[in-house]
């Protein structure tokens, strides 16, 4: 695979699947407290399940199962907006993974978030599906050739209003990423094992004015030197996704 810095589109964009952007963000959420997921007693799916004829009967005949976070507080007075992200599962040789991106600084000061390959559903779209694979292509040239496309999630809405559909889909591992500088930083991959394990999924809680208090995921994954802080609206549609899985 290679990541590399060609300009597809220069564009303003949203990076609607990540985070609260900054100027409502009120804390640091490296640094809130979390219960390790492990505790809560759940199984990791199991490895025969993620395989791609696994994953694709699944999609296919799915289970009954509640989607466990649907959406954030709302902190904007934004008219909602329909958005797609994809979730590429990679079938590579040594176990399936998750395509995942840094968003660039210029979409956000709050660097570093992670994020799908997203953002909103153009009229021109034909459907959901088209608006997430146009997407892909357009943040990190990830072409439609290789990719499968297996069904839809939830929707998901987030703190800015963006109600957003996770496409799910298998991704042949023999492509090559052009990323797009103007939206993406960086495109790393994360085994899908390794996030479909809840002992790798930390639950946050931190007040909120209103006198509630916010609750997400992090699933902090160390790459490396790198550690690739996957939270908030990323961390929860991946939840969901482990709650398909494993029902």
């Amino acid at each position: 695979m290679t990541n590399s810095s060609i300009p597809l589109q220069a564009a303003s964009v949203e990076p609607v699947n990540a985070v609260a952007p900054p100027t409502l963000l009120q804390f640091d959420p490296r640094k809130v407290p979390f219960v390790a997921g492990g505790v809560e007693g759940l199984p990791a799916v199991p490895a025969v399940q993620l395989t791609a004829q696994a994953l694709r009967t699944r999609f296919a005949t799915p289970p009954a199962w509640t989607p466990e976070l649907r959406r954030d507080p709302r902190m904007t007075d934004r008219v909602p907006a329909q958005a797609a992200v994809l979730v590429p599962i990679v079938q590579r040789p040594q176990g399936a993974t998750v395509l995942l991106t840094e968003r660039t600084s210029n979409l956000s000061t709050h660097s570093g978030q992670v994020a799908f390959p997203g953002g909103r559903v153009d009229p021109e779209d034909a459907n959901i599906a088209a608006a997430a694979l146009r997407e892909a292509w357009e943040e990190v040239g990830l072409s439609a050739q290789y990719i499968e496309v297996l069904g839809n999630l939830p929707t998901y809405t987030t703190v800015t209003s963006f109600i957003v559909t996770p496409v799910v889909a298998l991704v042949q591992p023999d492509f090559e990423l052009t990323i797009n500088p103007y939206e993406v930083a960086q495109a790393f991959e994360v085994p899908l094992a390794w996030l479909m394990d809840p002992a790798n999924h930390r639950h946050h809680t931190v007040p909120a004015p209103d006198g509630t208090r916010r609750q997400w995921y992090s699933m902090p994954y160390q790459d490396g030197p790198d550690e690739r802080f996957v939270w908030g609206a990323t961390a929860g549609m991946l939840r969901n996704l482990y709650r398909f899985l494993a029902a």
